[in-house]
């Protein structure tokens, strides 16, 4: 298998907005993080990711651009953004940035040309249609509304919007946009950045002639169309590949086999993806449908691409509120959660404030929450009729603003986050979970995070090795192993809040071996022997290396 050092890499994401506010208006941003740099140094990451800092009305928290080669204003300006990519590099680490090229903003000066009439030079930068019987141009929904059309009373015509009505879709059959893309592109590389997080990027192709879907709700036609493959390969062709850069895309609405596609060495596209198996198809923690997705995506890829592993980001609840128990044990399935993504096969993605064991926020009225798909959603369904209580309930599992509340610093007013009124309010735990805590805590989910990151620049079994799930049918044990050269870890995960006896793997069994890491204290003879049967208190998680002689 290549070696690269993406490969190798930890990324720690940093929702800027939600991470450090420097100047007291209530919103992070990029001075915020150059500040919190040696933080994120401490833990040992390789990679930042930031989300999007683009000059943007902010309708979609920055998903909506309306200059790509400006900064808006919360989040700072070109020379803050410049200081901090200088500071990000002298302190060993790399940078990569949100690519938003699925669509612009309503407000981009390409859209405002656009609609200005049917035949502007850039009327084609987008796709626009006529209506049908009267209504929308087929029965299509999108992310966030009942339609991916809204009419433009201008000229007409009606424009498509994979997402919120000010987010219109780039036309990415017109040449021109695909040059103009790809230009502002390699100036963000000639800067220096060093790859980029794509957005939504498997929805560039759409199917050809919109025709009426069968089950307009399931939205996966807006996805993995005819063409995107050529579009990606134009862009690794002309762009990614004079530059040593790392590309992870955002891939919803695909498995291993059409994954793969777009990650395989061979066929020059990106270097990796965010699959949403997990997240889309798991609410809460299903263990056996865990494994399964786990084994698909080993098999159907490691090898020949690369995949990633997360639980939780800025869109995703966080992961020990969703996937673990954010209650009595928190702070062990914080601790085994993060051990299972750094011991699976793939790159590990550390969501801000996941590695101090962040969780979910549960505000009282639909008022506090700010996410435009949560809030669009619970109009859209208050106007059927429904309880708007039960709505309510029903979208506060998934809201995107439980991973959005600021980074919980302290204990003193708004966790440290900012002097000012936050933009969003902020997680009425935190004077009991911050970072100030954290770091005092030789114990806490901080500790386990960098153990893990360090352990990963140590052992290539972490990254490199093969993969074998030893505990098929045995949940609540998540059990594997994995293999590379003459070095074997065994991970045994108790995702229970039981006690639970589990007997070692008979080859290993009694074996001379080393506890890496766990989650637990375990006496001296069970750190340095694997025992015949494993007593695994709840959310236990232990590592065992076992090097072979032969």
């Amino acid at each position: 298998m290549k070696k690269t050092w993406w490969k190798e890499a930890v990324v720690y994401q940093v929702y800027w907005r939600s991470f450090y506010d420097s100047n007291g208006d209530g919103y992070g941003d990029l001075r915020g993080v150059l500040e919190k740099l040696d933080y994120i140094k401490e833990l040992g990451v390789d990679v930042i990711w930031l989300n999007p800092f683009y000059e943007s009305p902010d309708r979609d928290n920055g998903y909506d651009i309306s200059d790509y080669e400006a900064v808006m204003e919360k989040a700072g300006d070109m020379a803050t953004f410049k200081e901090l990519l200088e500071a990000i590099h002298a302190k060993g680490m790399k940078v990569i940035m949100d690519l938003v090229v699925n669509h612009t903003s309503d407000q981009h000066p390409w859209f405002l040309a656009s609609k200005s009439s049917k035949d502007h030079p850039k009327r084609d930068w987008y796709i626009w249609r006529e209506g049908k019987n009267g209504g929308p141009p087929n029965n299509w929904r999108s992310y966030f509304e009942p339609s991916t059309w809204t009419k433009d009373d201008g000229t007409g015509e009606y424009y498509f919007h994979s997402f919120a009505k000010e987010q219109p879709d780039l036309n990415w059959e017109n040449a021109e946009v695909r040059q103009e893309i790809f230009r502002m592109m390699r100036s963000w590389l000639d800067l220096g950045i060093d790859g980029f997080r794509m957005d939504v990027i498997n929805l560039l192709a759409k199917k050809e002639g919109f025709p009426d879907a069968d089950n307009p709700n399931h939205i996966s036609y807006l996805a993995d169309n005819p063409g995107i493959h050529d579009y990606l390969q134009e862009m690794n062709r002309e762009v990614l590949s004079h530059y040593d850069v790392m590309t992870v895309g955002e891939i919803p609405f695909v498995n291993p086999e059409t994954g793969l596609l777009y990650v395989h060495e061979d066929r020059h596209e990106l270097n990796t993806l965010f699959h949403f198996q997990v997240a889309d198809e798991m609410p809460v923690m299903d263990l056996p449908k865990y494994k399964d997705i786990q084994e698909q995506w080993y098999k159907g890829v490691f090898e020949k691409g690369w995949n990633s592993q997360f639980l939780n980001n800025h869109d995703h609840t966080r992961q020990v509120t969703r996937y673990g128990n954010d209650g009595e044990y928190r702070t062990e399935s914080a601790k085994l959660l993060g051990i299972m993504l750094h011991t699976l096969p793939g790159m590990p993605y550390i969501y801000q404030g996941e590695e101090i064991g962040m969780t979910g926020v549960r505000f009282d009225s639909i008022d506090d929450y700010n996410d435009i798909a949560m809030k669009n959603k619970y109009k859209e369904e208050v106007a059927k009729g429904r309880d708007p209580k039960e709505v309510f309930e029903d979208l506060l599992l998934l809201s995107r603003d439980n991973s959005r509340t600021p980074m919980q610093w302290n204990d003193t007013e708004h966790a440290g986050f900012t002097e000012g009124k936050p933009w969003i309010k902020v997680n009425p735990n935190y004077p009991d979970i911050n970072v100030e805590q954290a770091l005092n805590d030789q114990s806490s989910v901080f500790y386990t995070y960098q153990n893990l990151i360090e352990l990963r620049k140590e052992h290539p079994v972490m990254v490199y090795g093969d993969y074998e799930d030893l505990s098929k049918g045995k949940e609540p044990l998540y059990m594997y192993k994995r293999t590379y050269q003459n070095t074997s870890w065994l991970v045994a995960l108790n995702h229970s809040d039981q006690s639970l006896a589990v007997e070692s793997p008979k080859a290993f069994s009694g074996a001379a071996a080393r506890l890496v890491i766990g989650n637990y204290k375990v006496d001296a003879e069970a750190r340095s022997v694997l025992p015949a049967q494993l007593d695994l208190r709840p959310y236990e998680a232990r590592v065992y290396e076992i090097v072979s002689t032969d």
